[in-house]
């Protein structure tokens, strides 16, 4: 059954060099998500050695932390349907030029690291990442007319 879900997206360095914030944004509010944290982040090494923990061994982790605190990031709470998953689905593949067409990544990017956006990839990552960039009182729970066209009846 389809729940109510937040989510967090991370639009990267490479998103505002190429002023494509608002390209990004919009995907997400034509799927009818809706915004309930938006915030500019300068992310530190420790916060990046702890978000990217599972890729800490790996040859290219300094060139990635490098990459990712060249400038602030867009970080954004996504509220909505199965949003964990809607999100990857309009994100597409971590690789764009496997990414299907149509998604943000196929569409604007050719490589990563510089593929836009960071997802979470599952309800309990959402939830640790949500957390990891965003306080309580930087999320907010407000209604839109449009809630109940997009979510049904009784949301």
């Amino acid at each position: 059954m389809a729940e109510i879900q937040k989510t967090l997206v991370l639009l990267k360095p490479d998103a505002l060099q190429r002023d494509l914030l608002g390209e990004v944004i919009r995907r997400f509010e034509l799927k009818g998500l809706k915004i309930v944290g938006l915030k500019l982040i300068r992310l530190t090494d420790e916060m990046l050695t702890e978000h990217y923990a599972h890729l800490a061994e790996k040859p290219f982790f300094p060139s990635l932390k490098q990459f990712m605190m060249q400038t602030p990031v867009v970080g954004l709470v996504l509220e909505g349907l199965d949003s964990v998953e809607s999100v990857r689905k309009i994100v597409g593949s971590t690789n764009p030029r496997n990414a299907d067409a149509g998604t943000i990544r196929a569409d604007l990017s050719m490589n990563v690291p510089s593929n836009l956006i960071h997802a979470s990839d599952s309800p309990e990552a959402a939830a640790t990442e949500v957390k990891r960039f965003f306080k309580d009182d930087e999320l907010f729970a407000y209604e839109k007319i449009t809630d109940r066209y997009q979510f049904g009846e009784g949301v």
